[in-house]
């Protein structure tokens, strides 16, 4: 049939919409005819020419696409495919009519196509497997657990209107029920008790085989299990078995396991209904106690007391037990189980004790030997015959009767003594019995400070400066004790009367006080007693004579030089004497340095007449040749290859005698190495270059001085230096040479008035051949720094 979705009303051709709604077009799902005709759309209006027929929307040229067409000439709708519910319930779709030229004759119209169910899937459970549990003696009735299913299809139909049932039951262990203990419900899925006899410790589990089918339960059809534990109840309490026990105990043993009782229980093992708790009773100090093994459920009995064979043989204990969690009310009514213990004491050979350990003894320090310090110091439970003995006393202080174990003092104590710690010495003491067996306990002496010693004075001898030019108005006297807290410090110090008329002593601390003269002293000896009383009781007091020397002090309030002593002196060697070695050792001071300013001058220099006296032949200024030297050799003769190893090593095979410089024990060439500077730093830059100006010649000296000061690499300035012959005939020749070939009057020396200060005197003060020796000096000085 033709389905008119448009109308055209008057002779004007005016279309009208209809008043009434397109009904859905209802389609089979999984049709097996395809393609299938559908519907044929038509429009009333007349018209001229040809119309063509269009549909649009899912299922034609939206996805899911190409499940359906139209005859653009018949305006046919046709199926192309099988319809699956499951994925599209309905589609949306718009008709239109066209002219051959595209042009619309009517407006679009709406056409829905409903996708009608089959019963063409099957319900399905949610779970493989479903697990519950009820207890034990559950009523009929009781719930156990729900399952569920679904179903594909259109649940507004009977296709997904789904029934349950139970189709089997198995019993673990097999055959223990026979008779079905669960029903399900229909609908709901529901699986509830439906007998009594649940007892878990007949059947411990259950397995039922569950099926839902559609269509009320009668059409298709799906399986699945149930496994349904019966979970434990407590409903037996725990028994004895057996009721009485027969252990042994050793006495004086506590903390170990003596034995165990056990129980039986019927209830799950492993859980709060199968375990137990044990209580001891009969037990007045007790000396016992009783724990459960998680594992076997026993009871382990042990002594936390120890046992004393002495006072009690034989121990009744009353034991009962009940389990952790409380009885069933299903459980019958009966007392706890009880079970008796006779614990029997086995007798040992105990060993003595102290009464006391550490053993303390308080004495005086001062306690005569001989004294009894302790007694009545041990004892032994069995009664047996003890022997004393000292194992340890460092110092040998102590004798002890070896039947009594009394304390004797053999020695005077001595405080000093480095085993005494704070005032207390300590030794040990063993006893032993009869049968061997023995115990050792510590003795503190605890030795109580006495006033032995009386306080002593420090210094005894000072000077002070006498006259008017005394600075220091005393000095401090300091008082020492050998003697403790509270025989020491504070001390008093008192001057007799005999010598209050010219010394005082005044208090500055607890140990110091300061001893000065009442009137100005003249030089000379002074004799001052003091006496020092410490603080003990009774207290204990000491005088010290104090020797003060009274000299003539300089500026700074010291004495003065020990040249002016040595002339008020009597004693020791004549001043003449002294003057005249001291004379000498001077001269012989200046000869060296002349000696050794010529030889390392005279090289270098040769005085060029009208050129000044550091002026050479040579016409490149002489101070542009310094050079710097870190190492000596063995002089102009030395053949022997000049060895610059610093570092011989006396393991090595020693070099041969003439290698070594006389008295110094190091070969040729060793330098002593400095050790007030890191080794292999690098040397400072000397001055190689003379400033312009001759009035610059003392900075440039001084920055090589500082510079070889500085230089980590040469010896220090208080180094002695080692020197080697150095052969004969040089060709230095005599320190004349250094002279030039001119008289001295034709030497100028006013150029040293241009070296600064130092040199200004030369030129004005000094004989011209002297100031020569004394620049030479410099000159050498300034040689050996570099």
């Amino acid at each position: 049939h033709a389905l008119y979705l448009w109308r055209n009303r008057g002779k004007g051709m005016i279309r009208v919409k209809r008043d009434w709604i397109i009904p859905p077009i209802r389609v089979s799902e999984n049709s097996k005819v395809v393609p299938e005709n559908l519907v044929q759309i038509k429009s009333d209006k007349i018209f001229s020419g040809e119309v063509i027929y269009k549909l649009e929307g899912p299922g034609v040229d939206q996805e899911p696409k190409n499940l359906f067409e139209i005859d653009d000439k018949t305006g046919m709708i046709r199926s192309k495919r099988p319809l699956d519910r499951e994925q599209h319930r309905s589609f949306t779709l718009k008709a239109f009519a066209l002219s051959p030229s595209g042009e619309r004759l009517e407006n679009p119209t709406t056409i829905e196509i409903v996708v009608l169910d089959q019963n063409d899937n099957k319900p399905v459970f949610t779970q493989k497997q479903f697990f519950g549990s009820v207890q034990e003696f559950s009523v009929p009735g009781t719930l156990v657990m729900s399952v569920s299913a679904t179903d594909a299809d259109d649940p507004m139909t009977e296709n997904a209107a789904l029934g349950f049932s139970i189709v089997g039951q198995e019993s673990i262990p097999p055959n223990a029920v026979n008779k079905t203990m669960f029903g399900i419900n229909n609908q709901t899925g529901a699986i509830y008790t439906r007998d009594v006899g649940l007892d878990r410790e007949v059947v411990k589990e259950f397995k039922l085989k569950l099926r839902v089918a559609d269509m009320g339960g009668d059409g298709l059809i799906s399986d699945a299990v149930a496994i349904i534990t019966v979970s434990d109840i407590n409903n037996h309490a725990p028994q004895f078995h057996p009721t009485s026990y027969n252990i042994e105990a050793l006495e004086n043993v506590y903390n170990v396991e003596i034995g165990r009782v056990s129980v039986t229980d019927r209830d799950d093992p492993g859980t709060g209904n199968w375990k137990v708790k044990y209580t001891v009773s009969h037990d007045p100090f007790g000396n016992f106690a009783i724990q459960t093994d998680p594992v076997t459920n026993q009871g382990i009995l042990t002594v936390v007391k120890p046992l004393d064979y002495e006072v009690k043989r034989e121990h009744t204990l009353i034991l009962t037990v009940e389990n952790i969690n409380p009885l069933s009310i299903k459980a019958p009514n009966l007392p706890l189980s009880s079970a008796t213990v006779s614990v029997t004491v086995v007798n040992e050979n105990e060993a003595p004790y102290f009464k006391e350990n550490p053993i303390l003894i308080q004495v005086p320090e001062n306690e005569k030997p001989g004294k009894l310090l302790k007694s009545s110091i041990a004892s032994d439970p069995d009664h047996s015959e003890l022997r004393f003995e000292i194992s340890q006393d460092p110092e040998g202080w102590l004798d002890i009767n070896r039947e009594t174990g009394n304390i004797f003092l053999r020695r005077s104590f001595n405080m000093r003594s480095p085993h005494v710690k704070n005032n207390i010495y300590s030794a040990v003491i063993k006893v032993t019995d009869a049968g061997g067996a023995s115990a050792s306990a510590a003795v503190n002496i605890i030795l109580e400070e006495t006033n032995d010693f009386p306080p002593q004075l420090l210094p005894l001898s000072r000077f002070l400066c006498a006259g008017g030019s005394r600075r220091t108005p005393g000095f401090l006297l300091t008082a020492v004790d050998e003697d403790r807290s509270p025989h020491a410090a504070p001390f008093i110090f008192v001057i007799p009367d005999s010598s209050l008329s010219n010394w005082t002593v005044t208090k500055v601390n607890d140990t110091h006080a300061i001893l000065r003269p009442t009137v100005e002293l003249e030089a000379g000896e002074y004799a001052v007693t003091v006496w020092v009383t410490d603080s003990g009781s009774p207290s204990q007091s000491a005088s010290s004579q104090v020797n003060v020397t009274a000299c003539l002090c300089d500026s700074y309030g010291d004495c003065r030089s020990e040249a002016g002593a040595f002339l008020g002196s009597r004693v020791g060697i004549s001043f003449i004497a002294l003057i005249i070695i001291i004379a000498s050792g001077v001269l012989l001071l200046v000869l060296l340095f002349l000696a050794v300013a010529i030889n390392a001058c005279g090289r270098r220099h040769h005085i060029k007449k009208g050129s000044g006296l550091l002026v050479g032949e040579s016409e490149d200024d002489i101070r542009d040749n310094i050079l710097n030297y870190d190492e000596q050799g063995g002089g102009e003769e030395d053949e022997n290859a000049f060895n610059i190893d610093l570092l011989w090593n006396p393991r090595d095979a020693p070099p041969a005698p003439w290698s070594f410089y006389p008295g110094s024990g190091l070969p040729r060439g060793k330098q002593p190495l400095r050790k007030d500077a890191p080794h292999n730093l690098p040397s400072p830059t000397y001055p190689r270059r003379p400033p312009a100006d001759p009035a610059d010649i003392e900075d440039y000296i001084n920055e090589g001085l500082e510079a070889a000061d500085n230089d980590p690499n040469v010896p220090p300035y208080d180094t002695a230096l080692i020197y080697d012959f150095e052969g004969e005939g040089s060709v230095a020749g005599s320190l004349s040479s250094i002279a030039s070939g001119s008289s001295d009057g034709d030497q100028d020396y006013d150029y040293l008035n241009d070296w600064g200060p130092r040199f200004q005197k030369l030129a004005n003060m000094y004989d011209p051949l002297l100031a020569l020796a004394i620049s030479l000096l410099v000159c050498t000085q300034f040689h050996l720094h570099t």
